[in-house]
């Protein structure tokens, strides 16, 4: 719970402040049990009203927060659809053009730099997924895998990997090595070494409750990218089998199926990299991805667009690459399984190079198979039952939980309006940055 947050809304309503510290004193005892006693609870009270009454309403200018009156929720942020795929189109606009090989405009697994020697520098993080937090070490092995397979997915090599864990103010300190011991098995298991991080409580004292976040970064090195942009008209696309991972893991948990979450524990897409690799065969891929934000799905826009060309995909070869218990279970649910992270890999190559790729994966105990093809033109199609439809993401992915069934996954009515306004607030931003560049740069900051 967000104390602050709390006290700030009820105190912008216009309401008394003794009944806002009354009510937030017992929502601090609610949460915080007989570990404390109810004087220091209204002691806090008292102290987040009077940190929050200091800062409600601050001038314009760098201390005022850029407003869009768009909620994250409302807009789909991190939902891995329309909303969230725009927003991040978004983010790539505050960031603007950048001297990197691949940047946040390629809507990629990672970024990459160009060193002085010529080699490919490649960085990414991944963020915990946020229904893992009772389930540190499951989140941490996760993370981890998800941070390494952005890094194999640009055409590199892993050399290192750093963690960031944010525990709440009443979560129990074992989380936090739970969650490493998840991330190193991961480490142990490649041979990439976790070799830094931070560890914070999430938003200091003004966030009681146990909930954990946090992420993995990774970085690592290549002579050869194989980034979205790259896919050609005339390629072919190939998948491997996928169990998935932290979204599988979830909606095995939280819809009381618990023993498919073993099928999630795996490293085979880091060891399909490896087998691509070691082969040679890394020079005659266009392009490499995971099947994670959105799934298949998410994947086909982000490429269609970066790449600029149409994406058709056959569904009866992708099914046989979904394990048999993911694919049961998300069918019995009713579950869109083009549509959640499968964490398999997705290769875009020249036709003459698949039959190579596709015979040393086997050799090697990796199921692939041949899913579709790239073409002239725009968008992402799908062939299932002989005919051939829209295969565009819905506004938000798969519903793979009982409370993202609730939510759903159909376009708001006011999308276009939410849009203008987020246009507005991500113009709002740069505008805020080039003033404070400008200013220190004339030194009358």
């Amino acid at each position: 719970m967000d104390i602050e947050g709390y006290a700030k809304r009820a105190l912008l309503l216009g309401e008394n402040t003794d009944q806002i510290e009354e009510r937030l004193t017992e929502r601090i005892l609610e949460i915080k049990g007989k570990r404390i006693t109810q004087l220091y609870a209204r002691k806090l009270a008292h102290a987040v009203l009077v940190e929050s009454q200091a800062t409600l309403r601050l001038e314009k200018g760098i201390l005022r927060p850029v407003e869009s009156n768009v909620t994250m929720g409302q807009f789909g942020v991190g939902s891995r659809g329309a909303g969230d795929f725009y927003a991040h189109e978004k983010i790539a606009q505050v960031i603007g053009k950048t001297k990197a090989e691949v940047d946040t405009s390629h809507l990629d697994d990672s970024g990459v730099v160009k060193t002085d020697s010529g080699e490919y520098l490649v960085v990414t993080v991944d963020g915990i997924h946020s229904r893992l937090s009772d389930y540190p070490f499951l989140a941490g092995f996760h993370v981890a895998r998800a941070a390494l397979r952005d890094i194999y997915a640009m055409g590199a090599r892993p050399l290192a990997m750093l963690s960031d864990i944010h525990v709440a103010d009443d979560g129990d300190v074992g989380k936090i090595f739970d969650h490493i011991a998840g991330i190193t098995a991961v480490s142990e298991l490649t041979g990439v070494p976790l070799i830094t991080g931070s560890t914070l409580r999430i938003g200091g004292d003004m966030v009681i409750g146990e909930r954990m976040t946090g992420g993995v970064g990774a970085v690592g090195i290549t002579q050869t990218i194989s980034s979205r942009i790259k896919a050609k008209p005339g390629d072919v696309i190939l998948m491997t089998e996928g169990a998935g991972g932290g979204t599988i893991s979830t909606t095995a948990l939280y819809f009381g199926m618990h023993d498919i979450v073993n099928e999630t524990i795996n490293i085979k897409f880091i060891e399909a990299c490896e087998v691509i690799m070691k082969a040679g065969l890394l020079e005659q891929i266009h392009a490499m991805t995971d099947v994670t934000n959105g799934g298949v799905r998410g994947d086909a826009k982000e490429i269609s667009r970066t790449a600029g060309v149409e994406l058709i995909f056959h569904e009866e070869r992708i099914r046989p690459l979904v394990h048999p218990k993911v694919l049961s279970m998300l069918e019995g649910l009713e579950i869109d399984y083009l549509g959640v992270s499968l964490d398999a890999l997705l290769i875009i190559t020249p036709p003459e190079s698949a039959e190579a790729i596709l015979d040393e994966l086997k050799e090697n105990g990796v199921s692939a198979d041949i899913i579709g093809e790239v073409r002239k033109g725009s968008g992402a199609r799908l062939e299932i039952d002989g005919k051939i439809i829209d295969f565009s993401p819905r506004f938000r992915e798969s519903a793979y939980t009982p409370i993202k069934k609730l939510v759903g996954e159909v376009e708001p009515l006011d999308f276009k309006d939410m849009c203008e306004k987020i246009d507005k607030a991500a113009l709002d931003a740069i505008k805020k940055k080039e003033k404070v560049i400008e200013r220190i740069l004339s030194k009358k900051f």
